[in-house]
């Protein structure tokens, strides 16, 4: 199997959490970041790289040192906008990585079993990420606010984390984006502008990103009774 490693963005701003650091807030007696590591090290990774926002690297290793402590996990600085962090996450990988898993901190309750799923996708095709199909209608809009178009719905996936990538992709993806100055608001956008291909993987739609207060009422009443167990351990 090739060597994987796992990459966790966690270095935002929490702008929509009221200036609370989101990945650090309780979710059923755990930080919310702590959860996403959890996870990740049930799937064959050797190890992590959790990158933080600049200033917090002590914060973190206080709240995580119990997990620290008995695994392979590096704390690093992160920067400007989510390509800069990822971009840090990547230059502290160790040699000989093949792919790498890129998993928002702030999503705490995705399944080890669509972790694996991505992971054998992205085997084949290069790139893949986990989706789930679009409930709403969605509309294009100008700056006027009146319509312009309606998108087809049975085209539209709503795109989450973890994409995972061979790394020599994703390094490229990224050195293009930095060069051209294309910032993106995920890593398969990177991979996408090459004309590579990006595999989606079915998710599930509890596997929501934490960004403001009401989500993490929603988070936690998915963890209470959405099937995980008592731990951070999926079923």
């Amino acid at each position: 199997m090739d060597s994987i490693y796992a990459l966790v963005p966690a270095a935002g701003g929490s702008t929509r959490m009221g200036g609370v650091n989101k990945q650090l807030i309780d979710l059923a007696g755990r930080p919310v970041v702590e959860h996403s590591l959890r996870v990740l090290l049930e799937v064959p990774v050797e190890g992590i790289i959790l990158v933080v926002p600049p200033g917090e690297e002590d914060r973190f290793r206080e709240q995580l040192r119990h997990l620290l402590k008995d695994h392979v996990i590096k704390i690093v600085t992160g920067g400007a906008n989510r390509r800069d962090s990822v971009g840090q996450g990547l230059l502290a990988l160790p040699v000989g990585v093949e792919m790498v898993i890129v998993h928002d901190g702030a999503r705490p309750l995705v399944r080890r079993g669509h972790i694996l799923e991505a992971i054998r996708e992205a085997g084949k095709w290069g790139a893949a990420t986990l989706a789930v199909p679009v409930k709403d209608t969605v509309k294009v809009a100008g700056g006027d606010g009146l319509v312009r178009e309606t998108l087809p719905r049975e085209m539209l996936w709503q795109v989450q984390t973890p994409q995972v990538f061979k790394l020599q992709l994703l390094i490229e993806a990224h050195r293009r984006a930095a060069e051209d100055g294309f910032v993106g608001t995920d890593d398969a956008s990177l991979v996408e502008r090459l004309g590579k291909p990006v595999k989606l993987v079915r998710g599930d739609y509890s596997n929501i990103k934490i960004t403001t207060p009401e989500d993490m009422i929603i988070a936690e009443s998915l963890y209470l009774g959405g099937g995980f167990v008592e731990g951070g351990y999926r079923i």
